[in-house]
């Protein structure tokens, strides 16, 4: 009966990122079979932690983050829960010996959300970046390359970027939300009421740097992953392509999107690529 519960816990996570991410979960989609249920076991942990401090207003976050941290680590020990998502989250994390100081970093990160609104030095902003968004593209990579470790270590450096790249951009994208609602600031240095043209090329020209990096990457993974990451990576260039366009004082006012169809489309010319082996 249990691998009945582990199936229930597989579809809880995949139902997770359907529901939370159209784009993540259309990339996902693009992923081999073999790892695709993983990559679903991960987003939906990790999604499941930044709900508790980004969207659970009204309740006792911290009390409720406490628990899911106390759940969390009786999970990886006892290689079982009774919440499905970290039920789905533990195998896959056994399955693929994820380092398990990737998960405490992660979950630092999610922590400082509950009392931390403003990253006032570079430092702060790149240990908040490493613990939200880099380690969780290691997770992934840890996938991707079946817990190869050499494999591992020759694309480490090149996941962090993107998962900096894809971190950097949903910060710039989301500024309304996350000062306007959330009382946040997660750039350091920057004037968020002023923001000027300036500040926004130089926020733009670290993410293009990132994306560059991150690409030798993606060109280098397993013909089981690339396509999906590559999938992923052309969307998060749309976006900044579209926050460039942006008038710097108009984004901390609006959402910047990425429509459907032009989702589509970017699937449609992604494949293409892939296709003709142009990546």
């Amino acid at each position: 009966m249990k691998k009945l519960f582990d199936t229930v816990s597989y579809s809880c996570s995949k139902i997770v990122t359907k529901t939370y991410s159209t784009s993540f979960s259309l990339a996902t989609k693009m992923l081999s079979n073999s790892i695709r249920s993983d990559i679903y076991n991960i987003y939906g942990f990790v999604r499941l932690a930044d709900e508790i401090v980004d969207s659970f207003h009204g309740y006792k976050k911290e009390e409720l983050f406490k628990k899911l941290t106390n759940d969390l680590e009786s999970s990886l020990n006892e290689k079982i829960s009774l919440n499905p998502i970290l039920n789905a989250f533990q195998y896959t994390y056994h399955k693929y010996n994820i380092d398990k100081h990737l998960v405490d970093a992660f979950m630092k990160s999610m922590r400082m959300d509950l009392y931390k609104k403003n990253y006032l030095t570079t430092a702060e902003y790149e240990e908040y970046i490493y613990g939200s968004a880099d380690v969780v593209g290691l997770m992934c990579l840890k996938v991707f390359v079946k817990g190869d470790n050499n494999k591992y270590d020759s694309l480490k450096d090149s996941a962090m970027s993107l998962g900096s790249a894809f971190q950097k951009v949903n910060f710039l994208r989301d500024l309304k939300a996350d000062y306007n609602d959330l009382n946040r600031s997660y750039f350091p240095n920057t004037d968020l009421n002023n923001l000027s043209e300036a500040s926004k090329q130089e926020i733009i020209d670290d993410i293009e740097s990132d994306f560059s990096k991150g690409l030798n990457g993606i060109k280098r993974l397993p013909l089981e992953a690339k396509f999906g990451v590559f999938m992923a990576y052309r969307y998060y260039r749309q976006l900044l392509k579209k926050l460039k366009r942006t008038p710097a004082l108009h984004i901390k006012n609006t959402r910047i999107r990425v429509s459907n169809p032009k989702k589509i489309e970017l699937l449609m010319r992604s494949y293409v690529k892939y296709q003709l082996n142009l990546l």
